[in-house]
């Protein structure tokens, strides 16, 4: 095995449109949804109760939902970048 930490926690490749909040955005998001994958394994394995998953998977929720806030991912949805180029 060439890397336990890549095995374990792998990253997709970002096809998207380049930008730092983007790309942030996506390292966070990809991390939500391998933890989400693990506690609904937990779960289903019988080592976390129904709850605890709920509790865990809704704290990480409001995690990435915090993190999209203070990105200003999604914000000016109808803003073409060509028109107001950075100062």
């Amino acid at each position: 095995m060439a890397n336990q930490s890549e095995f374990l926690y792998p990253r997709s490749r970002y096809y998207g449109k380049v930008k730092p909040e983007n790309l942030v955005f996506n390292a966070n998001l990809q991390e939500f949804a391998q933890r989400v994958s693990y506690i609904c394994n937990l779960e289903t394995a019988g080592k976390l109760s129904p709850e605890e998953s709920y509790k865990q998977i809704h704290a990480l929720w409001k995690d990435l939902k915090r993190t999209k806030k203070q990105l200003g991912i999604g914000e000016n949805l109808f803003q073409d970048d060509s028109e107001n180029p950075p100062a």
